[in-house]
Formats: structure tokens, sequence, C-alpha cells
């Protein structure tokens, strides 16, 4: 048998997947969320409680007491760890950890008669880490922009954003200098959780490091200007940043109290973003992935590198080489949930009623924006309504509103992927939405495209897996995804809703305009 290990680090769990290539299966799962198993660290919801509500940081330590849980549960239900070939991981994008000059020495001589966070809590230089969700850096973000202008986008694939890296590491450097000082490495997520793994310092692979607004896409090396702008001495302190099939190292000795076997090859972890590219299937130019999720993403692998003109979609290493496009839409689930709410009907009935009204919904469209909004961005939140009078006055039938949320969630879509420049004709549908028939054919029609829905339960940690496959194996992306990512479903556009939706498309941009 040909086994492989994905884990995935994401917000509020760390996931494993074991899989067969030669089964062409997955063979093992397990998890550990950490509110409900690891409530000892305070992040009930994957990051700790704060006064200010646009700080989101959490314990790296209970990302490393997870590991030991995590594996103590493989181990409690026979999984075979010890047939193990290759070991990848997937971490939530963009959070980074601080450690000082004791790390590496720290991981080259673990012991097995102590747990892993009371090993590593001395190496921490900053005792809590800012995830994807942080937004407390507008300041950091506004002195990068000035500094560096379009080149920042140009050149690293997003202009400084709050959530980014860079923007956080600035902000760690100007608050507490004495503690950045005493920072030795500066790890993401997943090249902080590859380095345990390892027993040394781990690199970060192209495409997690594309999120940090220091990796210049271009040379695909750390960008010396913006980095020696960002914070004093930041180059010395970054691990090396290297393609994403590299094998970090051998898995550590402390493993073995598992039945792992050390030496085990642990190729680069990557990001959850491009780790998902990989887990349903669609490293190749030419078929783009839509996840219905608490946000809503729209992602593809990219022919040619570009960048989003209007500085919403951002660019990501893709694992299978080149470059993968990402649009971020906040209001994703939980507009659909408020909407269901609203019209106090469940799931089942929210699908029937949304085919009750016709396609174009009588021009009737909202803006769904219930929370801030990252594409396009919205800081002050608050929903517009365009229409009927008595659509607008909240009069309309449940079929109406419903259909109001879905058309207008799927033509956000379509209008801010344009920039990427491919005409998709098959487009992946994954997340708990993907489950709505009614939601599968709008998006059909508005994108005139084939959509395909896929068996993934976790793509971010499938990905992992194939990429361990594909790094410590050998084995070709295309040679696993008729085996692990074949469409399940699909969704066929039907051309006369075309010129519709077309018209649509334009009053829809337009409302977003004159918001």
């Amino acid at each position: 048998m040909s086994i492989y290990l994905g884990l995935d680090s994401s917000t509020q769990s760390l996931k494993a997947e074991i899989i067969d290539t030669g089964a062409g299966k997955i063979i093992c799962s397990e998890n550990v969320n950490f509110g409900k198993d690891l409530p000892e660290y305070n992040c009930p919801n994957g990051f700790l409680e704060n006064s200010d509500p646009l700080v989101k940081h959490a314990d790296p330590l209970m990302w490393v007491a997870a590991l030991d849980l995590l594996f103590t549960r493989l181990q409690k239900q026979h999984a075979p760890l010890a047939e193990i070939k290759g070991i990848s991981g997937s971490g939530q994008q963009h959070g980074s950890v601080y450690l000082n000059g004791n790390f590496e020495k720290i991981l080259a001589s673990l012991s097995t008669s102590e747990n892993l966070a009371e090993q590593l809590a001395p190496a921490l230089s900053r005792k809590a880490s800012p995830i994807w969700m942080d937004r407390a850096t507008n300041p950091e973000c506004a002195e990068l922009q000035r500094q560096f202008g379009p080149r920042m986008q140009q050149d690293t694939g997003s202009p400084a954003i709050e959530r980014f890296t860079g923007p956080q590491i600035r902000k760690f450097a100007k608050d507490e200098p004495e503690n950045y000082n005493q920072t030795a490495h500066i790890h993401l997520v997943s090249s902080f959780m590859a380095s345990i793994l390892c027993g040394k310092s781990a690199p970060v692979d192209f495409g997690d490091g594309a999120g940090m607004n220091l990796l210049n896409l271009k040379t695909l090396e750390w960008d010396h200007e913006i980095a020696a702008f960002t914070a004093p001495g930041l180059l010395n302190k970054l691990p090396p940043v290297v393609r994403s099939n590299t094998i970090a190292g051998g898995l550590s000795p402390y493993f073995a109290r598992y039945g792992l076997k050390a030496g085990t090859p642990v190729a680069v972890w990557s990001g959850d973003n491009p780790s998902s590219l990989a887990g349903v299937g669609a490293t190749e130019p030419g078929v783009a992935v839509i996840s219905l999720g608490t946000s809503d993403t729209f992602f593809a692998a990219m022919r040619d590198f570009k960048t989003d003109p209007a500085g919403c979609g951002h660019v990501f290493g893709n694992p299978a080489g080149g470059f993968m496009s990402l649009i971020c839409f906040t209001n994703g689930s939980p507009a659909r949930e408020k909407i269901k709410a609203e019209c106090n009907v469940s799931w089942h009935d929210f699908d029937h009623l949304a085919e009750l009204a016709p396609s174009g919904n009588h021009g009737n469209l909202m803006l769904p924006y219930f929370s801030a909004e990252s594409t396009p961005l919205v800081l002050n939140p608050g929903v517009k309504y365009h229409g009927s009078e008595e659509f607008c006055s909240g009069r309309s039938d449940n079929s109406v509103r419903i259909r109001a949320i879905l058309e207008s969630q799927a033509l956000t879509m379509k209008l801010h992927s344009r920039w990427i420049g491919e005409d998709f004709k098959r487009i992946r549908i994954t997340g708990g939405a993907s489950e709505c028939s009614s939601f599968r054919q709008i998006l059909a029609d508005v994108f005139q495209a084939e959509i395909e829905t896929i068996a993934v339960p976790d793509s971010a940690g499938l990905g992992a897996a194939l990429r361990a496959a594909n790094a410590a194996g050998k084995i070709p992306f295309s040679a696993m995804y008729d085996k692990f990512t074949a469409a399940t479903g699909t969704a066929a556009p039907d051309p006369s809703k075309a010129t519709l939706y077309g018209t649509a498309l334009k009053a829809y941009a337009t409302m977003e305009k004159v918001q």
C-alpha cells in the first residue's frame, strides 16, 4: 500500500486524512476540535476573546497540543501510522508564530516523556498568534501602501491587507519592540507545524508565502525592500521560501511514541487555500472552484501571473507550480442563514422556495453586506435592496427574498472574478450550500458553466495528503484526481438564460457602484 498523511490545522480544528493512493480512497480520518477538546486554551471558536472586535489572536500552544491529541486518537483507532510514506499539511493562511533563539534547540531535543506544548512554551517570544480574522492593522497597511503604492500588489499579488502577515509583523515590531527584538524566527502556521514534525525550522512554501505581502511573486524571493520597511532585521527572521513539493526533512524521533517511523519524509506545508486547490482536483488552469462556507471563496489555477485591478482578488502559489487566484466574499453562509431566519423556513424549504421565483427574479437584487465585506471592500455593513417597491420594503414573498440572496451572491462572484481573464466552462463547487440544488442551477446559469459537485469533506486535508504523495512518492496530481476528486453530480447551464443574467450583472454592478 502507498499510504500518505495529510494534516489540516484550520481555525477551529486539527484534522488528519490518511489516504491509500493505490486503492484511491481515504482510509482513516480524525479530528481535534479546539474549543471542545482543548478548552484550557480559552479559544472556544479558535481564537482568544478580546475586548477589541478587530483583534483575533489564538494561543499557538493549542495547535501544538492538538498534534499530541490527534496522534493519540489515531493510534487508538489503530490507524496504519507505521506504514505512512510521507506527510504534509495545510495551515490557516496568514497566521504567524513568533519564536526566540531557543526554538531550534528545543526542537532538536524533544523528549518523549513530556508533551509538545510543555516543551515548546519556552520558545515563544510572543504568547499569542494573530490569525486570518484579525483586522487590527489598518494603520500599518496604510503605511505600507504609502511607501510602495501599486508595487505592493503588482509584486506581491495583493495590496497591503489587514490580515496578511507583513502588516501583522509591522504592528508587533511597533507595539512590542522588546519582544520583537527577542524574536529569532517568524513562522506561518504552516511552517511552524511542519517545523515541529521535522524537529528543525522548516521553510515556507510559495503557496502560503504569497499571503504575507512579503514574497515577490516575480522573483519568488522575499522582497528585500518591503521586508526592510516592514520591520527591522526581518529578513533574518524569516524561513527560506521554497517550491511546494520540497521535502522539509525527516519526521522527528519524538513521534515514534505514536507508532510513526522516524525519518518519514515531511513535505513543506502550505496554506489552506493552495491545499484546497489540490484537494478538489483543480491545479490545472481552466476549471474554477467555488467553496461555499462561512466566507464564500472563488479560486482557480492561473495561466499567467496577473493581479486584480480592483485590489480585492489575491494571487497565491499553486502547489503544482505557477499561481492561483483567490477572491474572498465575507458574507457567505451567514448571509444565507440570515435570510433563512427572516423567512422562518427550513433549508429544504429554502431550496424549494428559491425555485418558485423566476430566473432573474423580476430584477430584485440585494447587496448582502450583513457584516463588513472583503469583496468589494465594505467596512460599514448594511444591506441594500434594488427592485420593486414591495421587495425593497420587505413585503415580498419569501421566494423572492431567497432568490434575491442567491442570485446576488452568484452575480458578485461573476463580477469580481472577471479580472482572472478566463471564461470558465467548468466550476467545481464544495461546502455546505453546495447541497442547495437551486443555488447550483443559478450558478450554472449566471456563469454559463457546468457546475460539478464533489464529495470531498475536507479539501484542505485531502489536498495536504495528495501533496505528500506528490512530493514524497513522486505521484503526479493528475494520476490521483480521478480516484479522489471525481465529480458526483452536475448542473448544466441553460443557454437561454445567458442574456437575462448578462443584463442582471450590469444592474448589479451599477447598484454596487452607487451604494
